[in-house]
C-alpha cells in the first residue's frame, strides 16, 4: 500500500509497547512503530487520525523497503540448489 492510502480517512489504533516503541495499527493492518525517543512531550492517544502519524508510517514503509531490497539481493547470491 502506499502511504497516502494508509493514512487518507484511516484511524491508527496503539498495540503494544515493546523495546522503547509504541507500536500503532492502521486500519488497513499496516503495523508500526513510534520509537519514544521521537515522542518528546506529545500525547499518544489509543486511537487518533493516521495522518497524524505520518512521519513513522513513512518511515516503517521505507525500511520495510529496503529489507525486501535486501532479501532480494541475499537471494540472488545464493548457490543454486544442488540437491537431487
Amino acid at each position: 500500500m502506499t502511504l497516502k492510502e494508509l493514512v487518507k480517512g484511516k484511524k491508527v489504533r496503539f498495540k503494544l509497547y515493546r523495546d522503547s516503541e509504541l507500536w500503532y495499527e492502521t486500519d488497513d493492518g499496516f503495523e508500526f512503530p513510534v520509537p519514544i525517543a521521537d515522542t518528546g512531550t506529545g500525547i499518544f492517544k489509543a486511537e487518533d487520525s493516521a495522518i497524524a502519524y505520518m512521519r513513522w508510517i513513512r518511515k516503517h514503509l521505507e525500511e520495510r523497503e529496503e529489507w525486501a531490497k535486501e532479501r532480494e539481493s541475499q537471494a540472488r547470491n545464493l548457490p543454486p540448489n544442488t540437491a537431487q
